[in-house]
């Protein structure tokens, strides 16, 4: 065969658009997921769960074998890190949306996860968090935004419940950091206790405010101290937790401290040290397992442990439920496409390792369950699952 140059062209051009086809079936055999946690910074304990949590989905999905719509798919994780600071987070979230992920799991916190839900409503990304728990998130009725824990106005109102009905407290401070996670808590829990707490004759004596990187809280707590309370409810995370206890108990009144889920980890005793004693610390978890879910749970804390080395701290459980519920919203649309899968997550009800779940008009997880836990020998116990 003779070889023109015009022979040669249309053979490399075909080449080319062989090429580029190719490539184009293997980016549709691949679904990208984001994920978005603190892994820097004071909470990074934390964030890192999450993001174990989700690649346990990842890894179990791909090892199964995943078809969607008759075709085979790998799922790729793409995790990032938003250190717990807003402006990063929607740095990330862009970074996300214009590497065309096709949804994400995140953000960790409430003061992330608000101001990235702007970002992937835009693109049209659907977005579950399994620990932002500010009411905001959903309020703002993007078709996107979803969670799978329950919210402040769920936990807050619980927490005071318990407070005053199950503990008997009778005079109550108050600690809010002023993250939307912290404020939208205390928040919750003051209004609650105002509200009803003439019944059980419970006031609350103190209202104080910090910030969420804060380690000398001397000030505040000689303030509280003087107002003579039997408990101190904080709404906030672990990092300045830990610290609290610590001076409390220099200061002379180790009372009984309540906060949620951002205080509520196996990290407290390590943070603390010898800065809290067995039963003092009462805390919540926005989400829960009833009797018929205990095994599935302890079987994933068995294989968590085993491949990571460590205990489940907190919202683990919850991304991998997260992820698995997105992964079934597609199966059941018959694409990974989030235009297409979006109406299917929305009226999802999801057998998962927290029991039964689904979404409410707004987004939140219907009949969230909460967990009440201490700590004694350094590890949670559970008290009791409320809703």
């Amino acid at each position: 065969m003779q070889f023109t140059t015009k022979t040669v062209c249309r053979a490399l051009a075909l080449a080319f658009i062989g090429a580029a086809g190719a490539a184009s079936v293997q980016a549709e055999d691949t679904i990208k997921i984001g994920h978005v946690a603190a892994t820097s910074g004071p909470i990074a304990h934390l964030g890192k769960d999450n993001e174990n949590g989700a690649r346990m989905a990842v890894d179990e999905l791909n090892a199964k074998g995943l078809v969607i719509g008759g075709k085979k798919y790998k799922i790729v994780l793409q995790a990032e890190d938003d250190a717990g600071d807003p402006k990063q987070a929607t740095t990330v979230a862009q970074k996300l949306v214009d590497a065309k992920v096709l949804g994400v799991i995140g953000h960790e916190t409430s003061g992330t996860t608000i101001p990235a839900s702007r970002l992937y409503y835009d693109a049209g990304i659907p977005q579950i968090t399994p620990s932002a728990s500010a009411p905001q998130y959903t309020h703002q009725r993007y078709n996107t935004t979803f969670r799978n824990i329950a919210n402040d106005e769920q936990l807050g109102p619980a927490l005071a419940r318990y407070a005053m009905q199950t503990m008997k407290v009778k005079r109550i401070a108050v600690v809010d950091d002023r993250t939307s996670y912290g404020k939208g808590l205390a928040d919750e829990f003051s209004k609650t206790v105002k509200r009803t707490g003439a019944a059980t004759g419970t006031t609350i004596v103190s209202t104080q405010y910090t910030n969420d990187k804060a380690t000398d809280l001397m000030a505040i707590l000689t303030a509280i101290k003087a107002t003579k309370p039997d408990m101190v409810f904080f709404g906030g995370m672990d990092a300045v937790a830990a610290p609290m206890l610590r001076q409390m108990k220099q200061l002379g009144f180790p009372v009984k401290f309540m906060g949620g889920d951002g205080m509520c980890s196996d990290s407290v005793p390590r943070l603390t040290g010898d800065g809290m004693s067995d039963g003092q610390v009462i805390c919540a978890e926005a989400g829960g397992v009833e009797p018929a879910q205990e095994k599935g749970m302890e079987d994933f804390r068995v294989a968590y442990k085993k491949r990571y080395g460590i205990e489940v701290q907190t919202y683990a459980p919850y991304a991998y439920d997260a992820l698995m519920m997105m992964v079934e919203a597609m199966q059941k649309a018959g694409s990974p496409d989030p235009a297409k899968y979006l109406p299917q997550l929305a009226k999802l009800k999801h057998k998962g390792l927290l029991g039964n779940i689904s979404f409410d008009a707004n987004g939140d997880v219907q009949d969230g369950l909460l967990t009440i836990y201490t700590f004694k020998g350094g590890h949670r116990q559970k008290l009791a699952v409320i809703k």
